[in-house]
């Protein structure tokens, strides 16, 4: 037992952690449902697909949440990063719908990176300020109006069929996460992620391009942004307005509860994707309970401001 304990990195009971949630919101879960309804559908495969494959589009937005979180920035723009991606997308439609959505995704982040990296503008608002922006462009775009132009058949597709019964969503959540974890494990620009995210500074000062590592893992955001947009489409079979705000606070929350540190220079790609199957099962248990929204986004809330001061008092005592 204690060879095993020894074994255990700290970065590793975060997950640990997060993965006993799970368990305990299953339990939890099954218990309710017997109790009330007679049934277990909690436990049952077909019911975690289908959470799996909500929570991939969750997942995607996180992925790229992480990727700045790393540095010690946030992305407040992914709200309306995936609602243009997407109304831009269904507006095309054809084979250029897809491209047409990552482009977008690609413009907003060298966007953002260029702003927090080149005039050095704090990211909580010049992407605040991006997303408003959006919001604008959107509605002069439509009128005002929800847009009428459905998704396209490869992105209902890629969102809502499925391969040998899994959900093809979750593959492309599982194709990007192993990118992007080879990215961050294997290449020099991951190792340049976490170097930055410690201290800028001494990254900067040790040869590294730290203004590129800034705009490069923003222009990963608005591209996991778009492409969770353009499934989201695909999945309700339309684009909307307002369809990525339910997705900036769980975001947030499934890096932080997965152990990414929130000032940066911390944390790993396995912790993000069990905080996303946490919250998705959360909000699942919450809805068959009945719980408001409200009572869900306070949920939220509460888990980012305890592990933010978490964070807060464990960086005053090793600077």
């Amino acid at each position: 037992m204690n060879a095993i304990i020894n074994r255990i990195k700290p970065d590793d009971f975060p997950i640990l952690i997060a993965g006993g949630f799970v368990v305990i919101i299953l339990l939890a879960g099954t218990a309710y449902t017997m109790t009330v309804m007679g049934t277990a559908p909690l436990l049952t495969p077909n019911y975690l697909m289908t959470q799996l494959q909500i929570g991939a589009f969750l997942g995607i937005a996180a992925i790229g949440m992480m990727m700045v979180i790393l540095l010690g920035h946030i992305d407040l723009s992914i709200p309306w990063t995936m609602a243009a991606a997407a109304m831009m997308a269904t507006s095309v439609g054809g084979p250029a719908a897809i491209p047409t959505g990552l482009a977008i995704g690609l413009l907003v982040g060298l966007f953002n990176g260029f702003g927090v990296a080149y005039l050095r503008i704090p990211s909580m608002i010049f992407t605040l300020g991006v997303d408003t922006v959006l919001r604008g462009l959107m509605v002069a775009h439509t009128g005002g109006y929800a847009p009428q132009t459905e998704a396209t058949e490869l992105m209902r597709w890629l969102a809502s069929g499925r391969v040998l019964g899994i959900p093809n969503a979750l593959f492309v959540w599982a194709a990007i996460a192993l990118i992007i974890g080879v990215v961050l494990q294997r290449t020099a620009f991951g190792r340049a992620i976490y170097a930055t995210g410690n201290k800028e500074a001494a990254a900067y000062l040790s040869g590294i391009r730290t203004r590129w590592v800034i705009v490069g893992s923003f222009v990963v955001c608005g591209l996991c942004a778009a492409a969770a947009g353009m499934l989201l489409a695909g999945y309700s079979t339309r684009a909307y307005q307002g369809m990525g705000n339910a997705y900036l606070l769980p975001s947030i929350a499934a890096v932080v509860i997965g152990g990414t540190r929130i000032l940066g220079g911390s944390g790993r790609l396995t912790g993000t994707v069990v905080g996303v199957i946490l919250i998705v099962l959360l909000n699942s248990v919450l809805s068959i309970m009945q719980m408001p929204e409200a009572g869900r986004q306070i949920i939220y809330g509460t888990v980012i401001v305890g592990m933010l001061l978490v964070y807060g008092r464990n960086a005053k005592i090793t600077s």
